[in-house]
């Protein structure tokens, strides 16, 4: 695991734990929706780049 893609996993975790804070503040749904997507962008990216070095 190289430091990039421990940096955009925990980035991805970071934006996670704020789409459950922006959820449980009742935040409008399109800033909810965009903040998920980048979190998930975030965690795939890093994941596949853990597979692409394993390879």
């Amino acid at each position: 695991m190289t430091g990039l893609s421990t940096i955009l996993i925990v980035v991805g975790l970071f934006l996670l734990g704020g789409v459950y804070s922006f959820w449980k503040q009742q935040l409008p749904k399109g800033v909810i929706v965009l903040l998920g997507i980048g979190a998930v962008m975030c965690l795939v990216a890093g994941v596949m780049r853990i597979q692409g070095l394993w390879e």
